[in-house]
């Protein structure tokens, strides 16, 4: 029976070699596989798969015309509910979303339902978009600001619906955390700027180089024209440790890491002219998928030794099962239970250590995961030349401080209703990790999702 099926594996580029290059890791399925796998699907009657699903995707639907070989059906399904199918494929945690709820997973394995997403929208953009349905323009005009994942799918919604949508974008490439985060070996560049090239041609107008709260206002936006604004400005100020040293040559937060690599190529020095320097040891802090792609990017950039420098052991670390596997196979070394307490610098104010601490686990904590306990005279050195600190992020200021009557949390976060995700301002709506702090790609989604249907319903009474 289909159900006893085992699940086809994802292929990769070999260890050794991915781990020399930024050439993509996963290499797809084959449509051969991709039937194969769409058909362990048993095409439940009340498919839970679709509960899991922040932007509620019709899983079953998708694979079943997967599984016939329709797979250009398959993708437009896919963006009946889904703007960025490519990206959601490659970087969502479907084990933990609707994977999770799959029915074979009872007993064996779940369908790769992330996987197959991947597949039929890599088919779609080899062999011709689908084109989105545009209705009757309504005259009224929509603010985005931030062209992340949350922005992004907001102006997508909105543009089906008529709207006119203008995405105000700081830096000088659409694209948010896909653009300088997630880096190219996970999430190729020309994926998402496809993606984005779908949405010009839905009729989203973005601009670039718009650092609202400097040049404009939301106040000001609502009264030059546009009658309602959404804030997806992300989570981009990076936090600290506030440890000795974290002001030493060598000291990157993971934003500035990841974005000099990302957004401004400097894997690619010198024919990119923005570097980066990398000693032979690096220790990367923390032990989130953040920190996965800073020490696989660090490796990648000639590092000999590169250390993930966690506080809690291997089963507490938040990261993706699946982006530890492949950080262990290229040779990421991960010194658990283990904290710096101080980074060294030598006489010119460069890093050449840091003293660390061995922890064990204790009681569990407000988390539920067991608390971290250093361990008394445990102490000792790690050289390191370069330290890279990810340990979280914050919201940005600019907008919120620069928003008068903008309700935000005890964090900095913005406040939105989290059935509609309007704030405290009239005709104001945010989404994403400026309003829940640091999350997931497809999470920014829904909420961006959940923004534009608010947003057509306020506009139609406006």
């Amino acid at each position: 029976m289909a159900s006893k099926a085992p699940r086809h594996e994802m292929p990769t580029q070999e260890a050794k070699v991915r781990a020399q290059n930024f050439n993509e890791v996963a290499l797809g399925y084959s449509a051969e596989t991709a039937i194969e796998e769409a058909n362990r699907c048993i095409q439940c009657k009340k498919a839970k798969c679709i509960e899991g699903c922040p932007v509620g995707i019709d899983i079953p639907k998708f694979v079943k015309q997967i599984a016939e070989g329709a797979f250009s059906e398959s993708a437009r399904i896919l963006k009946e509910t889904n703007t960025l199918p490519a990206i959601c494929g490659r970087v969502c945690p479907q084990e933990s979303q609707c994977e999770s709820k799959c029915i074979l997973g009872v007993k064996g394995e779940p369908v790769a339902i992330g996987r197959l997403e991947r597949f039929a929208a890599d088919h779609e953009m080899a062999n011709g978009n689908t084109k989105y349905e545009k209705t009757k323009p309504t005259g009224k005009k929509v603010a985005i600001i931030g062209a992340g994942p949350a922005g992004l799918t907001c102006a997508a919604e909105l543009a089906r619906e008529g709207h006119g949508v203008t995405v105000f974008e700081a830096l000088h490439v659409p694209g948010g955390v896909l653009m300088y985060g997630i880096p190219e070996f996970r999430l190729p560049k020309n994926v998402v700027q496809q993606e984005i090239n779908n949405l010009k041609d839905m009729g989203v107008e973005i601009l670039t180089n718009q650092v609202v709260g400097k040049i404009t206002s939301v106040k000001e936006l609502l009264e030059n024209g546009y009658d309602a604004v959404f804030l997806g400005t992300g989570a981009g100020l990076p936090y600290f440790m506030k440890i000795p040293g974290e002001n030493l040559n060598g000291v990157y937060s993971a934003n500035e890491f990841l974005t000099r690599s990302n957004l401004m190529k400097a894997y690619d020095f010198p024919n990119n002219d923005t570097p980066i320097k990398i000693g032979d040891q690096v220790a990367v802090l923390g032990g989130g998928n953040v920190a996965m792609d800073a020490a696989r990017t660090a490796y990648r950039l000639g590092a000999k030794d590169v250390y993930i420098v966690y506080r809690r052991s291997m089963n507490e670390l938040p990261a993706r099962a699946e982006e530890v596997h492949h950080a262990e196979e290229e040779g990421i070394q991960f010194k658990i239970l283990t904290n710096p307490i101080a980074i060294n610098g030598d006489e010119n104010g460069n890093v050449k250590s840091m003293t660390c601490l061995k922890y064990e686990l204790g009681e569990p904590d407000a988390s539920g995961r067991r608390r971290p306990v250093a361990i008394e005279g445990s102490e000792f050195e790690l050289p390191v030349q370069t330290v890279v600190v990810s340990i979280g992020q914050g919201p940005n200021p600019l907008v919120t401080t620069t928003t008068p009557g903008l309700e935000l949390n005890k964090w900095g976060n913005i406040v939105a209703d989290e059935s509609t995700m309007a704030t405290s301002i009239p005709g104001v709506y945010a989404g994403g990790d400026i309003v829940t702090g640091a999350a997931t790609v497809i999470l920014a989604m829904g909420a961006g999702k959940t923004a534009a249907a608010s947003i057509n319903e306020y506009l139609k009474t406006k």
